[in-house]
């Protein structure tokens, strides 16, 4: 486990130099990058959504007040981890990828200027090259943010998923920017840990095929789905933990992102 765990450990204690370590956790600014789960939470028009339901919310005979709810949802909705066997068989599941590909220095690629003009944009291999003419190579180990400005349109369906409708019809006429296969293959040649997305797919809302999906999850890269708040993050210096709920043998599940600031 510590053998796994080194690369991100060492990259948190680079990006945390200054201040301390210690200060830079229990002090630093952190953002939360994930939206509550709730009546509200958009889900693939084919899924399950998040359902709620109070079991106690009263105080009992015997004098003390007690809480307690069950909940059910799809694995793919709301802020979620995509395993790598979500598109590719015997690669790894929830439970199975190792902790420092959901930790390290996070890359922000902001597309959101061509995604406002094109709600079908697809991120190119173009597009990373301008960050990196900018700001030097996208590291090994990095986690790749891609930012299209879609989070301003989160809770609402219409605009968010490109319709209202509910499913197996509805899936034609979603419409929201995603990540090129060719921009995918990139990033696992740059042996990135990770990639999120401010968009409910890595894949563009028109794709039938899923190639991007494919492209990373074959290489054994997880993604992260409708991350929010990427606005709030640099394009390089902040640092983001990603951690699933573990559900042993999953394609995916809920995920609580969050970032400490640079």
């Amino acid at each position: 486990m510590l053998r796994h765990l080194a690369p991100a450990l060492l990259a948190l204690a680079i990006a945390c130099r200054e201040p301390p370590l210690a200060d830079r956790l229990a002090a630093g600014t952190w953002v939360d990058l994930t939206y509550a789960f709730d009546s509200t939470t958009i889900y693939w028009p084919t899924a399950q959504p998040f359902r709620l339901q109070v079991v106690s919310a009263q105080r009992t005979a015997a004098g003390y007040y007690y809480a307690a709810n069950n909940f059910a949802a799809a694995e793919h909705g709301g802020t979620h981890l995509d395993a790598p066997v979500h598109f590719a068989e015997g690669r790894h599941a929830a439970d199975q990828i190792p902790l420092a590909q959901l930790m390290g220095p996070a890359v922000v690629i902001d597309v959101a200027p061509q995604a406002a003009s094109n709600r079908d944009y697809r991120v190119t291999p173009g597009d990373l090259a301008a960050w990196e003419a900018v700001h030097g190579p996208i590291p090994a180990g990095a986690i790749v943010l891609i930012r299209t400005g879609w989070g301003s349109r989160w809770p609402d369906r219409a605009r968010y998923l490109g319709t209202t409708k509910t499913g197996p019809a509805a899936v034609s006429e979603l419409h929201f920017p995603g990540l090129h296969p060719d921009a995918a293959r990139v990033l696992v040649e740059r042996q990135v840990d990770a990639v999120g997305i401010d968009t409910p797919s890595i894949d563009f809302g028109q794709s039938t095929t899923f190639d991007s999906h494919q492209t990373l999850f074959g290489a054994n890269m997880p993604a992260f789905e409708n991350v929010a708040r990427l606005d709030r993050l640099p394009a390089t210096g902040s640092f983001v933990i990603a951690l699933p709920m573990l559900i042993t043998g999953g394609s995916g599940g809920p995920l609580r992102i969050v970032a400490v600031l640079p």
